[in-house]
């Protein structure tokens, strides 16, 4: 015999109209309750009616989610704040990325209509409004994670002009002088940003200091890549910002191999705080961001788009801040501020 809604209510000493605001991912639900039926409706292994019931409310209860790539820690960390959320609030995630390609995320968007109530896109394309007229839905509600200011829809990201700058005010006030930074995709806005933040913070130090600039993808071989280009130079940098820890560890790899130490040599120093950037060596110094939080809080505004009678009601841009950790790969500086063996963390 099938378990039915009137069941799960009764269990969990709750109303119907209660369990179903809270399988439904309703706000008007206190947490402990939400938890509760949730937890009841697993136990009784409860499976609603999810055709009876998108007939009757015209919604999936199913968020989708456009990525640039599912590959590495960022994603990984992404994905797994998004996922936290959707379970909580009983949504499935259709998930696709399309590798770069705007012709791939426009057949992935377009293949999303009618099966997801809403839509977290993080994309460089959308720079281009017609873009998104193109491929999605007008009616969808949709968030926006890390895209630059000036999008008409609601957008969560990172301050990756304000991270880079602190970034390079503490190679400055570490003593560095010839610092290079190696750059993201060219069409990226966390990229973009990153790159502003370091030309800035270079210029604002004084006419001493010189951009210095390689390019980069945001992945370990386009790191590898800068570190052997650095290798194949007279006159070396004393330090290296690089716009991802991916790239960074990859360019540490590099110099490493070529018999470059770290710092002692060269410094180098990320962007992301992804796990594995304490465990490599010398430990990374980064500029840490809490990348599942930027997943929970995006898909968090979405919901609450869904839960209002309005697509996109509001549009603004809400950033997280990235806080300095420092650790063994810049220095001095970074053993005389973690003499206790933890690292230096600053806003």
């Amino acid at each position: 015999m099938s378990v039915t809604i009137k069941d799960v209510a009764k269990a969990a000493g709750v109303s119907v109209a209660t369990v179903s605001r809270a399988l439904n991912g309703h706000q008007n639900v206190a947490e402990a309750v939400r938890e509760r039926v949730l937890a009841v409706a697993a136990e009784l292994r409860y499976s609603p009616h999810h055709a009876a019931r998108s007939l009757s409310s015209r919604k999936t209860q199913t968020v989708g989610v456009v990525l640039p790539d599912l590959h590495g820690e960022f994603f990984s960390e992404l994905m797994r704040g998004i996922d936290q959320v959707a379970r909580t609030r009983g949504q499935h995630l259709l998930v696709s990325s399309y590798h770069g390609n705007p012709e791939e995320q426009g057949a992935a968007l377009r293949a999303m209509r009618g099966r997801v109530d809403g839509l977290l896109l993080m994309s460089p394309y959308v720079q281009d409004v017609d873009f998104l007229e193109r491929n999605v839905d007008a009616s969808l509600p949709i968030v926006l994670i890390n895209a630059a200011q000036g999008r008409p829809q609601l957008s969560v990201g990172i301050d990756n002009y304000g991270g880079a700058r602190a970034m390079v005010a503490h190679l400055v006030d570490a003593g560095y002088k010839r610092i290079a930074f190696i750059d993201g995709p060219e069409d990226n806005d966390d990229a973009r940003e990153r790159k502003r933040g370091y030309r800035d913070a270079l210029a604002a130090a004084g006419d001493a200091y010189t951009p210095w600039e390689l390019p980069g993808q945001f992945d370990e071989d386009s790191g590898h890549r800068a570190g052997q280009a650095l290798l194949a130079l007279d006159a070396r940098p004393d330090a290296v910002f690089a716009a991802n820890d991916m790239m960074a560890i990859g360019c540490l790899y590099a110099l490493g191999r070529g018999g470059v130490r770290t710092p002692a040599e060269i410094a180098i120093v990320g962007f992301d705080d992804i796990p594995l950037a304490r465990y490599v060596h010398p430990s990374l110094t980064t500029m840490r961001v809490d990348i599942a939080e930027l997943g929970a809080r995006a898909l968090k505004a979405l919901l609450d788009i869904e839960a209002s009678t309005a697509v996109n009601r509001e549009t603004h841009v809400a950033l997280l801040q990235p806080a300095l950790v420092i650790r063994d790969s810049s220095g001095t500086a970074a053993a005389a501020s973690s003499s206790s063996g933890e690292p230096s963390t600053r806003s």
